[in-house]
């Protein structure tokens, strides 16, 4: 039996008649940037986060970084300290690289064991350390919905608050997961954040077939800034004025959705929706039924529809007992023909562009525990029964 990590193929098969009628559609059009896909796609996504706005981009990083410039985070003129921006310890490089990038200090706080996510114990304390040291001036929040699950959003929203930073919400991982509050109110990921960012990566739980991002709002200024930003900066405030298109006010990128991208997608988000979301839960399920007898193996947390939250699984990912061989596991398991993989193998502190910066200072032994024993199994709506069991038989071969 031979496993895909997460099989585009049998998804493309699935919904072949849909995606193909798209590209045709936009290719007889030929409007291949700004088509009317784009905007329809925007509108689909705002009404399923319940957003008022929905700005698609190139790719999840740029909607990082475009929505740190529209908030003005590490623009220069905002005195004399450089703003800081904390951000998980264990998570996908472009969450720190995007604050470095526009000129701020990424700061690095530690993630809870069990769900992945950060920790608000480790990020309030990073904020006060920041705040006594008084060489930075904190600023904002990127909380990641790690492996599909969303964050701890009450605790972290209330932190923010009180030290009055900005929260934005790196949802790359998490599209369509949901997050029910303290006082009930079920937000979908994508509406965690004052200004919330995705990743259309083809492996991402929804995915279009190249590079592509959205950002998140509600905040009418923010919109307009995001979008001129992923435009060159061009004037986006008097779109009635004929000479607005190259006027451009602020700097920017370029950073536009193709229409091609937006069609894919539209073709693909009825399934994601109606069944891939249920179906990739279905599977997270059966694989903590079955692992759930190996001594010292650390499964993520299984949830279910009522609860408070609703995973989108981009990953399943375990820890593996301690003292076993990681890299022997895999080598066993290739040899059965399952791949699997490690996210992630490094602390985002120790990466080498960080090296000798403010942001390789950090506290983290959770996340050092994480980059040693993580081992990612294969997950997508697609996985059948018999073959997450015999995923399972190989684990246990292996393990036991």
């Amino acid at each position: 039996m031979s496993i895909e990590f997460r099989d585009l193929r049998r998804q493309y098969n699935k919904i072949k008649d849909a995606i193909d009628n798209q590209i045709t559609a936009v290719i007889r059009s030929s409007h291949f940037i700004n088509g009317p896909e784009v905007k329809e796609l925007e509108k689909v996504l705002a009404d399923f986060t319940g957003r008022k706005h929905c700005i698609t981009c190139a790719n999840g990083t740029d909607a990082i970084s475009i929505a740190l410039m529209a908030a003005g985070i590490g623009e220069a003129g905002g005195g004399s300290k450089t703003d800081a921006v904390f951000v998980p310890d264990f998570t996908f490089f472009s969450s720190g690289e995007c604050p470095a990038t526009v000129g701020a200090t990424p700061i690095f706080v530690d993630v809870d064991r069990y769900t992945y996510n950060i920790d608000v114990v480790s990020l309030e304390r990073a904020i006060q350390t920041v705040k006594s040291e008084g060489k930075l001036k904190p600023c904002a929040v990127v909380a990641v919905d790690l492996f599909g699950r969303p964050f701890d959003y009450d605790a972290v929203f209330e932190v923010c608050e009180r030290y009055n930073l900005l929260l934005l919400e790196d949802a790359a991982q998490g599209f369509g997961g949901t997050y029910t509050t303290a006082f009930g109110e079920k937000l979908m990921a994508g509406k965690l954040g004052t200004i919330s960012t995705t990743s259309f990566f083809p492996a991402k739980p929804l995915g279009c077939y190249g590079d592509g991002g959205a950002i998140f709002t509600d905040d009418d200024l923010l919109d307009t800034l995001c979008r001129s930003i992923a435009v060159h900066g061009k004037d986006m405030e008097h779109p009635d004025d004929p000479n607005a298109k190259y006027n451009n006010i602020r700097l920017g990128m370029n950073s536009r959705l193709d229409t091609l991208q937006a069609g894919i997608l539209l073709a693909k988000f009825p399934m994601f929706r109606d069944q891939e979301l249920a179906a990739v839960n279905h599977v997270a399920v059966k694989y903590t039924e079955l692992l759930s007898d190996i001594e010292g193996l650390t499964l993520p947390t299984v949830e279910d529809n009522e609860s408070q939250y609703y995973s989108s699984w981009a990953q399943y990912t375990i820890q593996l007992p301690e003292g076993v061989n990681r890299a022997d596991v895999q080598k066993k398991l290739k040899e059965s023909g399952i791949p699997t993989n490690i996210y992630y193998i490094k602390p985002m502190c120790k990466q080498g562009a960080f090296i000798n910066t403010q942001s390789s200072i950090a506290d983290c032994p959770v996340t050092e525990m994480l980059c040693e024993r993580v081992l990612c199994l294969p997950i997508h709506p697609y996985l059948e029964d018999d073959e997450v069991e015999f995923i399972v038989e190989k684990m246990k071969a292996v393990l036991i």
